[in-house]
């Protein structure tokens, strides 16, 4: 995580509890925060990465008072209650293990559509528990962060499932071990471009769980679990030839894939553009493809946009690169 602070904290010490100064503090700070890309074809709800591009803007305010108050600066028609919202109540869960009588404001610029696929709801979860740890002092441990980002994520998805929030968090390549307890592990990557391609229709993530199923067949988790690890493994070695055979999945794509028009033409297509490979961007409608090198990348997006340009289907395309760095804070 990025820790940068122009205007570092001096908390004052008593009876073992942080108190501070509103003097000393800096009072406001806005980030920028990635969106990401889940599942990764074979790592269903554990497997993830950053991308530089979209990012959504949140500036955060301390208030004197406790209790958290959004503000949109989009026409996204987010719900204001922040109970109801994603990145106001992660906050609201972080400010139950803070003693003073301390809120914020939140404003929000959303640049990744809810309902992308691509980590909408994480980045504003993530983004807002990581700017109001700043402003704290950097109180919280990253675990921490994650545990309250999860509290906003769940509002959204009606399920406890990390594969956004870590890499947003952490930026790069993330595994999720477990949500119980919450354990995240940080992958090692070699360079890698990212063709992401979304058509303007809305899947919502509870809805595309709902679909899944329930058990699965002991060959198909076999397979599932080969791909995974050797996806790890060629990740860190940086075997772009393995990457590319594990990118694979017979469990969760052949279902999803049918709520995504023209799905299997633009992995068709892809791939002849000289892809590694991908699939679903999360729950969808959103599609991802990996590449070596940056005209790879370029490549494949002409050919998703051929495919798209023959429907009626609005689209937005965006070539961009493995985020290392997760959530930024913007500088002063």
């Amino acid at each position: 995580m990025n820790n940068y602070s122009p205007y570092r904290s001096f908390p004052i010490v008593s009876n073992d509890k942080r108190v501070f100064n509103f003097c000393e503090i800096m009072r406001e700070i806005t980030v920028y925060a990635p969106a990401t890309i889940a599942n990764i074809v074979c790592g269903f709800d554990c497997l993830g990465f950053a991308l530089d591009a979209p990012c959504d803007e949140m500036t955060l305010r301390l208030i004197d008072e406790k209790t958290v108050v959004i503000k949109h600066l989009d026409a996204f028609e987010l719900p204001l209650e922040a109970e109801q919202n994603v990145a106001g109540k992660a906050v609201l869960v972080l400010l139950e293990a803070v003693e003073e009588n301390i809120g914020f404001t939140i404003e929000i610029t959303k640049n990744i559509k809810p309902g992308s696929g691509i980590g909408s709801s994480s980045a504003s979860a993530v983004g807002a528990v990581v700017a109001a740890n700043k402003l704290l002092g950097d109180r919280f441990s990253s675990r921490e962060l994650a545990e309250f980002a999860l509290a906003g994520e769940f509002v959204a998805s009606k399920a406890r499932h990390a594969d956004n929030v870590a890499p947003c968090l952490f930026g790069g390549f993330t595994l999720v071990r477990s949500t119980n307890p919450l354990d995240i592990v940080e992958l090692e990557f070699p360079p890698l471009f990212v063709t992401v391609i979304h058509p303007q229709i809305e899947i919502k993530t509870s809805e595309a769980r709902k679909i899944l199923p329930t058990e699965i067949s002991l060959k198909s988790a076999i397979q599932a679990w080969s791909n995974l690890g050797a996806l790890v493994a060629a990740l860190s070695k940086g075997d772009y030839a393995l990457i590319a055979r594990s990118l694979e999945d017979f469990i969760v794509e052949p279902i999803r894939k049918k709520m995504i028009p023209k799905f299997d033409e633009i992995k068709s297509e892809s791939l002849q553009a000289g892809a590694l490979g991908g699939g679903i961007a999360g729950s969808g409608p959103s599609i991802f493809m990996l590449s070596e090198t940056l005209e790879t990348a370029r490549t494949v997006e002409n050919a998703m946009r051929v495919v798209y340009s023959a429907t009626a289907i609005d689209f937005n395309i965006y070539v961009t690169q493995i985020n290392a760095e997760g959530v930024r804070i913007a500088e002063k």
